[in-house]
């Protein structure tokens, strides 16, 4: 009985399937990510970012305003929210009532704008620049403790609205309501021209969260009457010219820095070793790569192990297929067979004898003339599918 033939050598590895077989692959969750991305573009596309900050007129945020704005609109008047001095000079007409929440924003040429105005101011805590250009005379005279003050004064819209969540800085200098700390938390005083500044030394009572407490709400509405807004809420100021890291340094570390590398670089040609040339030395075992598919064809030619020989050779064969066919390293044998069959024209079902036998172990094989048929077949079969 002739000895078993050793199966061939093995293989080099298929190459990875091209960027085609993984965009036919992928395509269904491609397409399912592109629509929602385009969903979402044009989702975004008919939604404007709320602003958010304190007092800002658009905000439903608790420090928000939004709600003393539609108040307003509600009663029949109107409301511009302007942000640019310009346009709050052309918005501020005789008779409109500007509101200034932010003075910190402004310059001094924009204050000085705005205070030869022909139009009424209501100043919530002001700066002190803004105290001085806006409303002459009046002074910080100190500090309330946040809660309801009452008004004690005779001004009719603030005696109407009764107490009033205007706790934070008093003023003096000008008549008043609401006194606590030696002074009053709101003021009201006569600008050169005719036109009237009042002040008040919180924003509490103009916030979302606090305009439906004590007589929040119907003190504002009382300030402002009949009177159109214009909500005067200038962008917070973007610095020019500024300087960057390099600039920031001292000159002094700047000009030490040269010599400084100059010295680690002799450092590191005095310490440094030179490398000689590389030593070629004799491996002290040489060992052929097929010696390992040579000593298991040996060992199943030695126990007549032709069933796991076929099973090997097969085993090998469709590994190697299937990346060639576009299938996943765990696709079963009848998606295989079909597969293969598509791309050669043969039958599938001999095609699966062929890759698996027939119980799938390498029984079918049961001498050395059949093991060799099935190797010429399975080497066929890898060259028609390349």
């Amino acid at each position: 009985m002739s000895a078993a033939i050793a199966p061939p050598p093995a293989a080099p590895p298929a190459a990875p399937p091209g960027p085609a077989a993984l965009l036919r692959r992928h395509r269904g969750t491609i397409a399912f990510i592109a629509v929602l991305a385009v969903l979402a573009v044009l989702v975004s596309l008919g939604q404007r970012p709320e602003r958010s900050g304190r007092l800002e007129p658009e905000s439903a945020a608790p420090e928000g305003s939004r709600a003393l704005v539609n108040v307003v609109r509600d009663r029949g008047g109107e409301v511009t929210v302007v942000r640019g001095s310009g346009a709050a000079m052309q918005a501020a007409a005789a008779g409109a009532l500007v509101v200034l929440p932010a003075s910190h924003r402004l310059g001094g040429a924009e204050l000085d704008r705005l205070a030869s105005s022909p139009a009424d101011l209501l100043l919530v805590q002001p700066t002190g620049p803004a105290l001085d250009a806006l409303a002459p005379g009046v002074r910080v005279a100190g500090r309330a403790e946040p809660g309801a003050l009452e008004p004690e004064c005779r001004l009719p819209g603030a005696r109407a609205a009764g107490p009033a969540d205007l706790g934070g800085e008093t003023y003096s200098g000008a008549p008043g309501c609401y006194p606590a700390d030696g002074g009053s938390a709101l003021v009201s005083t006569e600008r050169p021209g005719g036109a009237v500044s009042t002040v008040i030394g919180t924003p509490a009572p103009l916030t979302n969260e606090r305009l439906g407490r004590e007589g929040n709400a119907a003190l504002l509405l009382n300030l402002i009457g009949d009177r159109d807004v214009v909500w005067f809420l200038p962008d917070v100021p973007v610095e020019q010219g500024s300087k960057g890291l390099t600039d920031l340094v001292p000159p002094a570390v700047r000009l030490s820095a040269f010599p400084l590398a100059a010295a680690v670089l002799l450092l590191a040609f005095w310490q440094g070793r030179r490398l000689g040339p590389l030593v070629a030395e004799r491996l002290p075992v040489v060992v052929r790569a097929a010696e390992t598919t040579e000593g298991r064809a040996r060992l199943y030619a030695s126990r007549r192990a032709r069933d796991r020989s076929a099973l090997a050779l097969r085993t090998g064969v469709v590994e190697r297929l299937r990346p060639r066919l576009g299938l996943a390293a765990d696709a079963p044998a009848t998606e295989v067979a079909d597969a293969a069959a598509v791309r050669t024209g043969d039958d599938p079902g001999r095609l699966r004898t062929l890759l698996y036998g027939v119980a799938g172990d390498g029984s079918d094989i049961t001498d050395d003339t059949a093991l060799v048929r099935l190797a010429a077949e399975l080497d066929r079969l890898e060259e028609r599918i390349r």
